[in-house]
């Protein structure tokens, strides 16, 4: 193969349409939007990250044994995951170029993916390196990554500055002190904006190992006691309002259902107790969590904290690799899931209130147009968030778009979460949702469905409105 073969660049019009006059309606749509600050009301950076402000150690580190993206799909190609560093942080410089080598020795394996797009944009945009990988590449990439990572603008700070960040949100267990946030908005030296996401899923899981101990921990940090049911309220919502106090927007749930279902107070005090005791039965105490869900969407009509409902997925497939490895190492997978009797119950209650807030994404790429597009298209409190994880990819954000839009409309969509524990990818998955969104108004403008103007209006209101409004910026 040619020298010049394995270069890489990245072409101006990547993702924008491919008709020559549809093309040039996107390029003007994309101009508007290109250099608008990043938002990023969900994601999975430690904000110790930000506030430590130590060098990476490493390129694998940093772009391959963290993000699950990457790893999932190498062992899929046969690379065991412990030849990745998965589940480690102790990897030394020999441990971690064979693993970098092993990702470029498979880049045929993310042709085509996400993930290619992600990291030659990582690659090229942020450390300015062109070859593609490959096994002859991999040791050059792997020493300029390296070098890059020894000088001060490699720094996370100074990386979150260059990346344009408006707002990180981080994603927070409501037993968490939240010390570094605290720390990092009272650095001087600081200037970005870092809040906390109250995510308090394993709180509402009655039926899994180690709840009722978990809650008792709970109950610890916030001076309650949670044997009860009204403690577990109680504790609910005094942790709320500590993230609140730190600067927290929303409230993240992620379960196999959303399925809500109100029980009566003696009812849920007599569960809540069995649950406790480790007695429960599996029927009660799903309907204990249905219960909890309606709870915790009358604390966000209550305290302004917007509810995102994540669900559609099935996590830990694969239990050997979760007991070796952990969680999120790349072995969940996508599910039916099931919005509109689901959230009836919670929807009478809180559908209409003004004060209430909710955003529903989705793994299950039938619910777009049948659920949550209809129910963003009555509900005020509803909109659709945008394509995440799986569907946080081109054709998939096409195919989101279409479904929805016409439906909801784009102003009852939230505006693109990345989603990411990848640091480096963040402006390169923006990148990707900006471009997409210009080429799909782009074909509405050449359709004549929509003025240039009213385009380029749209474009901006997607990437800095929505999230502004939805998440009370």
């Amino acid at each position: 193969m040619s020298s010049v073969a394995t270069r890489v660049h990245l072409h101006e019009d990547r993702l924008l349409p491919s008709a020559p006059e549809v093309r040039a309606i996107a390029r003007e749509i994309h101009a508007a939007v290109r250099d608008l600050p990043v938002l990023s009301p969900h994601g999975h950076v430690d904000a110790a990250l930000l506030l430590e402000d130590r060098p990476f150690r490493d390129a694998t580190s940093l772009l391959v044994s963290k993000d699950h993206y990457v790893t999932r799909l190498l062992h899929a190609a046969g690379v065991p995951l412990d030849r990745l560093g998965v589940g480690r942080d102790d990897l030394d410089e020999a441990e971690a170029r064979a693993a970098w080598r092993l990702l470029c020795e498979h880049w045929d394996v993310f042709r085509g993916t996400p993930v290619a797009y992600w990291t030659t944009y990582v690659l090229t945009e942020v450390f300015g390196l062109d070859r593609r990988p490959s096994g002859a590449s991999a040791d050059d990439l792997f020493d300029g990554v390296q070098a890059a990572l020894a000088r001060p603008e490699f720094r996370p700070r100074a990386l979150f500055r260059r990346f344009g960040i408006e707002l990180l949100a981080t994603t927070d267990d409501p037993a968490d002190d939240l010390a570094a946030h605290a720390a990092l908005a009272a650095d001087p030296a600081w200037d970005g904006r870092v809040v906390p996401t109250f995510r308090p899923d394993r709180y509402l899981e009655p039926a899994a190992p180690g709840w009722a101990d978990a809650v008792a921990g709970l109950g610890a940090v916030a001076d309650v006691d949670t044997r009860t049911w009204p403690g577990w309220v109680a504790a609910m919502e005094r942790r709320r309002e500590v993230f609140r106090a730190h600067g927290a927007l929303s409230a993240d749930h992620s379960h196999a259902d959303v399925r809500a279902y109100p029980l009566g107070d003696e009812e849920a005090a007599r569960v809540y107790r069995d649950a406790v005791a480790g007695t429960a039965t599996p029927a009660a105490a799903a309907a204990l969590r249905g219960h909890m869900l309606l709870e915790m969407a009358r604390m966000s009509a209550d305290d302004g904290l917007t509810m995102t409902l994540h669900t559609g997925v099935r996590r830990g497939h694969h239990p050997p690799t979760t007991r070796r490895f952990g969680p999120d190492t790349g072995h969940d997978v996508p599910a039916a899931a099931e919005f509109t009797d689901a959230l009836a119950p919670l929807l009478e209650r809180f559908g209409t209130d003004p004060g209430f807030t909710v955003v529903l994404f989705s793994l299950d790429e039938a619910t777009y147009a049948r659920d949550v597009a209809p129910l963003a298209g009555f509900y005020p409190s509803v909109y659709a968030g945008a394509p995440w994880w799986f569907y946080d990819a081109p054709d998939a954000i096409r195919r989101w778009r279409d479904a929805v839009t016409e439906t909801a409309g784009f102003r009852k969509t939230a505006g693109f979460v990345d989603d990411t524990r990848a640091f480096c990818s963040i402006p390169a998955r923006h990148d990707m949702s900006r471009r997409i969104d210009a080429g799909h108004l782009a074909r509405l403008v050449a359709e004549h469905r929509l003025e240039l103007d009213e385009a380029v209006d749209t474009a901006v209101d997607l990437v800095v409105g929505r999230p502004r409004e939805v998440f009370g910026l």
